[in-house]
């Protein structure tokens, strides 16, 4: 019998840019990294796991992770799911990373922090919509934590939106990102394809699984496991999704 999970409150949901209940209330079954190995969903860390959407769908799980821990930095959403889901759960964790951000946590710490995660104990990484709304040098950061913490057999899921610098002759060789939102630069951010595997090799990760976004130019899937014999890097398959509108919620 499924775990019923409370649907967290509206203004939640609006911030988070997925305000209908059917994203919450166990209509849409399962996760996107379902298929992966069993060991994976041994010890999670979600980052930017905002109010609990994917925490429900892995709590629904007939096998739980052992360990979950969610991080974000919007304390409110934090103490939502620390009231509503966690005792639902014992074993799933939620603590507030306290970066900053103009509207989500204005007092926060500028720039980054550390994960609040051992060395190599991570088992599954998430970041879904996440790295989208980093800009470059946060996102070098996190992929270089993301490496102190993953575990040798470990896998990132994560998301981003990329793009071909060599089509922008204009930009300088430093600039590798492009922002949407000049109020808001983390509204979406779209990095260069090749500034991502090459920053990901300097942090010590290999690309080992590409799916291209099922709307053209929206959420690329990218799977990274720690650099080591074995790894193959993945080919970056054409974005051939038909044209539509995915337009993210207004920061």
């Amino acid at each position: 019998m499924s775990t019923t999970v409370p649907i967290p409150p509206i203004e939640f949901r609006r911030l988070v840019g997925l305000p209908d209940e059917r994203f919450f209330d166990g209509s849409i079954q399962g996760t996107p990294f379902d298929h992966l190995p069993s060991y994976c969903f041994d010890s999670v860390l979600d980052f930017g796991c905002g109010i609990g959407r994917l925490a429900a769908s892995l709590i629904r799980r007939p096998q739980p992770p052992r360990r979950y821990l969610g991080i974000d930095r919007h304390k409110g959403m934090i103490d939502w799911c620390r009231a509503n889901l966690s005792p639902l759960a014992p074993e799933f964790y939620f603590e507030h990373h306290n970066v900053f951000h103009e509207v989500l946590n204005a007092e926060g710490t500028p720039g980054h922090l550390p994960l609040p995660a051992g060395d190599g104990s991570v088992t599954l990484f998430i970041a879904w919509s996440v790295f989208t709304h980093l800009l470059e040098e946060d996102a070098k950061y996190y992929l270089h934590e993301l490496n102190r913490v993953m575990g040798p057999r470990g896998i990132a899921t994560t998301t981003w939106f990329l793009f071909d610098k060599g089509d922008f002759p204009m930009m300088q060789e430093f600039q590798n990102a492009l922002m949407i939102n000049p109020r808001d630069p983390t509204n979406a951010v779209i990095f260069d394809r090749n500034w991502l595997v090459r920053t990901a090799a300097e942090a010590g990760l290999t690309i080992t699984s590409v799916t291209p976004p099922e709307i053209r130019g929206f959420h690329w899937i990218i799977y990274f496991e720690r650099t080591g014999p074995g790894r193959v890097p993945a080919e970056f398959p054409p974005d051939l999704a038909p044209r539509d509108i995915a337009r993210p919620p207004l920061g």
